[in-house]
């Protein structure tokens, strides 16, 4: 079987958490940083340690920001070196209090308070991490004013920010995405059943062995060609090799 999509899987927990945790989630990830978001989330710890998963540390930064946990995120020496300084500062406009432990704008950081929303207008760099806003955009509709996010120079990760919305769109967020905007209204997700989509990732290599091969048929379960992942481009890449896929 084709491994779980990770990016679907750590989105969709986050979602969930916000809906109110009573969604029906089908084939989730067994990859380390959805194991942890699945432990992490819902914990009442008040320290998190998110080893070193990116994504979980991006994601539940704003996720206890908004839920108004006091927790102190941390992880390993090599996650202590990678920047979380665009996402706090995009919190802070918002109306969270973040206070850096050590280094600033990198972890370990501790989420303070939530005093009510201050702005309901971020801008960002579009060319940084997708995570940022991502992270952003589904903590969104919890907002009382709803919020836009202003992408600021080249977006650089345009699919997995089309992922965020349309994953957002099936619990019941509103979410339009717009050249350099992203709205946002206050809206109130609802709980829904979803099965996660295999990794295209994973899947590609069994198109190249397909284009490899004089002959083949692959059953790869789980798999949409309307799918939410970018690297489902690799069906229009292969048809130019002969492989084809229904």
């Amino acid at each position: 079987l084709l491994p779980a999509s990770k990016s679907i899987s750590n989105r969709a927990l986050i979602i969930n958490a916000l809906a109110g945790n009573s969604s029906q989630l089908h084939n989730l990830s067994d990859a380390n940083d959805t194991q942890l978001m699945l432990r992490l989330v819902n914990s009442a710890a008040p320290v998190i340690d998110v080893e070193d998963a990116g994504t979980t540390m991006r994601f539940l930064t704003a996720y206890f920001s908004v839920t108004n946990q006091h927790k102190v995120l941390t992880g390993t020496s090599r996650m202590k070196e990678r920047p979380i300084g665009i996402l706090v500062d995009a919190l802070r406009v918002i109306g969270t209090e973040i206070r850096y432990l050590e280094k600033e704008g990198y972890p370990p950081h501790e989420i303070q308070n939530f005093t009510g929303q201050k702005s309901n207008k971020v801008r960002i760099r579009g060319d940084v991490s997708s995570q940022y806003i991502s992270a952003l955009m589904m903590i969104a509709p919890t907002l009382p004013q709803g919020l836009t996010l202003i992408l600021e120079g080249k977006i650089g990760s345009r699919p997995y920010i089309e992922m965020t919305a349309s994953l957002m769109r099936h619990f019941g967020a509103l979410c339009a995405f717009n050249e350099d905007k992203v709205i946002i209204p206050h809206h109130a997700y609802k709980p829904a059943s979803f099965t996660v989509e295999s990794d295209w990732s994973a899947a590609s290599y069994w198109f190249a062995f397909a284009a490899l091969a004089s002959e083949a048929e692959i059953l790869l379960p789980r798999l949409t060609l309307h799918s939410l992942q970018g690297d489902s481009k690799i069906v229009t890449i292969m048809e130019s090799l002969g492989v084809a896929a229904h």
